[in-house]
């Protein structure tokens, strides 16, 4: 990130640029790879026609003609293609007409007054951060497996541009169709916010699933097992939080971040995950920690104090258990799916059974006080242990 990230610099038309035509600070769309921005004399290489299949369209521009094209300033280009993720190289010609189109639309809207600059930029790289994963994924982990050397003698590499030609439309509309439901969910989460001030710093249920061992497991497996072991922790706990309504924020090798609107979907996560796991042989214990209070979400992550919790809580949950704080203890028994202390759960089926009460409560969960601890940063807290009711 720049010092200029802020957008706070006034923007400049483009049309006294001539000085900047140096190439001292300019940036274009490429991988860092010098070998990346090829001559004329090697157009017909299978690397420069995936390239051309990708994109859609030859190099035409240097980043000074495609500024000057977009009608926007060299800084403001170079800003907003960095913030996407895309290294420096000077004033090659290496851009297309498709990268002009995407620097005029950004700078379009700004210049509507839709989005400030500061925003732009940060769509720009929430954007650029994300698909810059997946397209990391998609080459090593599912193009890599689908171009194994077949019995036709081909080489991995010819193989591979008769795949993307066909898949390259496919996994398009694909993307494009995720991006518009999560973006529908997304919306609907907002709009549901009580407040303004509730769309950007919400109550939410932030919840970390961490496998035990694992620094352990690095030193005694080989790296293809390792690497098929975080693979399945992940499938496992994205499919978990996904289909018990919860959101997974991030995954971080063997840890896992989720979050939900309500307590009792994170319970049910949690349980679900420590369940899970002790029944697959091949998977190291788990812990689970989740704390409930108002979060700040900013670019699809989390932050705050209830997040540094839900952390801690997780390094002092024993094996196979989930801890959860006095906020989130609070919040279930608000919500009638687990009693303030079984004191109260028994003088209400007692009094049920009397006939002197409503009908026996159905609580889902149980919770156990436990020992109270300091925390480093955070003060004394009170864990409570979680677990399903009977």
């Amino acid at each position: 990130m720049t010092a200029d990230d802020s957008g706070a610099a006034p923007r400049d038309t483009g049309t006294d640029m001539a000085d900047t035509d140096s190439g001292a600070a300019d940036v274009v769309p490429t991988t860092g790879d010098p070998a990346g921005v090829a001559e004329d004399g090697d157009d017909n290489s299978i690397a420069i026609r995936l390239e051309q299949l990708i994109l859609g369209a030859d190099r035409r521009y240097t980043p000074f003609q495609a500024a000057r094209s977009a009608g926007v300033s060299m800084d403001l280009a170079a800003r907003f293609w960095r913030a996407m993720g895309f290294a420096d190289i000077g004033q090659v010609k290496a851009l297309t007409e498709a990268d002009v189109l995407a620097l005029r639309r950004l700078a379009g809207l700004v210049e509507a007054g839709l989005l400030s600059e500061a925003m732009a930029i940060q769509v720009a790289r929430s954007t650029g951060q994300t698909t810059a994963r997946l397209a990391d994924w998609q080459i090593d982990s599912f193009l890599e497996g689908l171009t194994e050397p077949q019995d036709s003698g081909l080489t991995r590499t010819e193989i591979t541009y008769p795949l993307v030609e066909l898949l390259l439309p496919e996994l398009e509309e694909f993307l494009i169709y995720v991006w518009r439901r999560q973006l529908a969910a997304a919306t609907g989460r907002v709009v549901q916010a009580q407040d303004d001030a509730e769309m950007v710093n919400r109550r939410l249920a932030v919840g970390f699933a961490d496998l035990v061992g694992f620094t352990r497991l690095t030193r005694r497996l080989e790296e293809e097992e390792l690497g098929e072991l975080v693979e399945a922790f992940e499938t496992t706990a994205a499919d978990l939080v996904a289909a018990h309504g919860g959101r997974l924020i991030k995954t971080l090798g063997d840890e896992v971040l989720f979050s939900a609107d309500d307590a009792g979907i994170a319970s049910e996560i949690g349980l679900r995950l420590i369940e899970t796991m002790t029944h697959d042989e091949t998977m190291p214990e788990l812990r689970v920690g989740i704390a409930f209070g108002t979060v700040t979400t900013r670019m699809g992550d989390v932050f705050g104090t209830t997040v540094n919790l839900a952390s801690r809580l997780t390094s002092i949950a024993p094996k196979d258990t989930v801890l959860v704080d006095q906020a989130f203890a609070e919040e279930l028994g608000r919500t009638g799916d687990a009693p303030v202390s079984e004191a109260e759960a028994a003088a209400a089926e007692k009094a049920a059974e009397e006939g002197t009460g409503g009908p026996p409560p159905s609580y889902r969960f149980a919770l156990q006080p436990m020992w109270q601890r300091p925390v480093r940063g955070l003060g004394v807290i009170e864990p409570w242990l979680l677990s399903r009711r009977g």
